[in-house]
């Protein structure tokens, strides 16, 4: 459902279509909702999947969802110790610091160690207030993911901004690179009778629809856009539809229930075969970026969009990964967090805009960039093993 699991699947699909042997660890439970259950053990694309169990207590508070990560670790960690040698691990960033998992495995059975970083914690935990940053366990979280990236023999990023967040804790330039989420070419794209039925179901017919769509958590704080539903909620013809899940969802709806909002409308996370007739049935997308959290987080949901063409009305700060991609022929409205009134502008004048696809992040082009990385290091396991079996010989 959410953009790291898909391009992990983009990954993993890829790395076993060209000959690789893949196993992928993973949760049993559905990522929006815990009450469904996946498979123990499956073959999938040819990828063998291990499915690990954990607690299920919710999001609705720190302490459980901290519980839940903490009882999947736990359930990581001894599955970890089942498994064999592996010639190269990719650890995500989801839940919170599973690197550290997978840098003590590569430490204690060999191979070699890719961290991808999707985003930092536990940085976002403290910058969104759920820890405060001179405790005893952000200072622990610290220690264990300097540890990660300081033993990763490559740490890929999505941006810039993420890289200068590394270098100021130590990283290694040289062990970094930079490769951007790509949209998804295969899936996602421009379809106007998908459009149309989409707008049909929900009933946004006729309607200027304005849509974010993703996760709703606290780094991408949403009361701006809802503050100019309200100033909006008199015309019948402008709607804001909110597609995802996330902490934050219930509070959308909650809010437009207080405030009376017919003008809003809130849906779950789209499955991905389905994702093309939701992202164009939006007549303008948003995109929003908490003021501290650029390096943190990352807009992975802009590629999709620009693949679709709709204009996107970006909130956030002055600078920042989506400000860097103004450059590109695409239209972007930019507005600040708290100026209800121009964000209100920027849609009414966005009425006008003319969908414009842009490719220039191609699943195509991206992917191989990533697949490049990571066949490097498994050519250095290849080239270090011929070189002991080529000094082995020599001595007999």
């Amino acid at each position: 459902m959410v953009s790291t699991a898909q391009h992990l699947t983009d990954l993993a699909s890829e790395l076993a279509a060209r000959g690789h042997d893949v196993t992928v660890l993973t949760g049993d439970r559905g990522y929006d909702d815990p009450r469904v259950r996946f498979p123990r053990h499956e073959r999938w694309n040819d990828v063998n999947v291990i499915r690990v169990s954990s607690l299920s207590l919710g999001k609705q508070s720190k302490w459980r969802r901290a519980l839940g990560f903490a009882s999947f670790l736990a359930s990581c960690g001894f599955r970890l110790l089942t498994l064999p040698r592996f010639d190269v691990v990719v650890a995500l960033t989801s839940p919170p610091l599973i690197s550290f998992l997978a840098t003590v495995f590569v430490k204690l059975k060999g191979g070699r160690f890719c961290f991808w970083v999707m985003d930092l914690n536990p940085d976002e935990a403290i910058t969104a207030g759920w820890l405060r940053p001179d405790s005893p366990l952000a200072r622990l979280l610290q220690s264990m993911l300097r540890y990660s990236f300081m033993n990763a023999d490559r740490t890929i990023v999505l941006d810039r901004f993420m890289k200068e967040r590394l270098l100021a804790k130590g990283a290694n330039a040289e062990r970094i690179a930079i490769v951007p989420p790509w949209s998804h070419d295969d899936a996602v794209a421009y379809s106007a009778p998908g459009r149309e039925a989409f707008r049909h179901r929900h009933g946004l017919t006729d309607k200027f629809v304005v849509m974010y769509s993703g996760n709703h958590s606290p780094c991408h704080p949403l009361d701006t856009l809802l503050n100019a539903a309200i100033e909006l909620k008199t015309r019948d013809d402008i709607v804001f539809c909110f597609v995802g899940g996330g902490s934050e969802h219930a509070r959308v709806r909650d809010f437009a229930a207080r405030h009376q909002l017919e003008n809003v409308t809130c849906l779950p996370y789209q499955p991905l075969d389905q994702l093309s007739s939701s992202l164009s049935a939006a007549d303008m997308h948003v995109v929003v970026m908490g003021e501290a959290f650029v390096g943190i987080v990352h807009p992975c949901k802009v590629y999709n969009i620009m693949s679709i063409g709709a204009p996107i009305l970006y909130i956030g700060p002055e600078i920042s990964h989506i400000t860097d991609l103004a450059n590109s022929d695409y239209p972007f409205f930019f507005t600040r967090h708290g100026d209800t009134e121009n964000v209100v502008g920027k849609i009414l004048y966005g009425r006008g805009s003319e969908r414009r696809p842009l490719n220039a992040f191609s699943k195509h082009t991206l992917l191989p960039e990533l697949i490049d990385v990571i066949d490097h290091l498994s050519f250095d396991i290849f080239h270090l093993s011929l070189s002991e079996v080529t000094k082995c010989e020599g001595q007999n």
